[in-house]
């Protein structure tokens, strides 16, 4: 089922995301519905607070990407329970965007190294680690665990200019082709 995304303004963006075990209620159904969600929106990732759910859990597929870079061929993958021990390298600059921010891309820095343990659909445990382009997406999605958006990374000057775009977003004024909630 392709499940609404949750729009900018929207509290559940907000909070701390909690880990999970195993015998979370309807798992499977999720997950698939994640993945559902995630491509119908042609997203690289998708987290569960932006489908509603204040829970440590997201999918990305950045294949779309091994063209460019050839070392995400194949990286699809789904992260529970995920949380970064370590970051590290220069960081460095790149456009994001954002399914709960349509229509708005900003320059963000991030570390050029990460170290994160989470488990995947089959509760494998892993601690991986991570650079480049596969690490910046794991960060993005994982900033939505910790109720972080892409802007707030932005400079205090760039996060007064794009108030009035964030603050029509959180209204609905934008177009999307997928389903959505707002905050009441």
């Amino acid at each position: 089922m392709i499940l609404p995304i949750t729009i900018y303004g929207h509290p559940v963006l907000r909070k701390v995301a909690k880990d999970i075990d195993k015998d979370y209620p309807d798992l499977e159904k999720f997950m698939a519905d994640m993945w559902q969600t995630m491509y119908f929106a042609d997203g690289v990732g998708l987290a569960a607070p932006q489908v509603g759910k204040s829970i440590r859990m997201f999918v990305l597929d950045a294949s779309t990407f091994a063209e460019d870079e050839p070392e995400l061929e194949g990286f699809k993958k789904m992260f529970i329970n995920a949380h970064i021990t370590e970051r590290s390298g220069d960081e460095w600059s790149m456009s994001e965007g954002c399914l709960s921010i349509p229509g708005l891309n900003e320059d963000v820095n991030r570390p050029e190294t990460i170290r994160i343990e989470y488990y995947d659909e089959n509760w494998e445990f892993h601690d991986e680690e991570y650079s480049g382009f596969a690490a910046r997406i794991i960060q993005h999605e994982y900033d939505h665990l910790d109720g972080i958006m892409f802007t707030d990374h932005c400079s205090p000057l760039k996060k007064r200019l794009l108030k009035g775009k964030l603050t029509g977003i959180s209204k609905g004024k934008f177009k999307a082709k997928y389903r959505f909630t707002l905050a009441k």
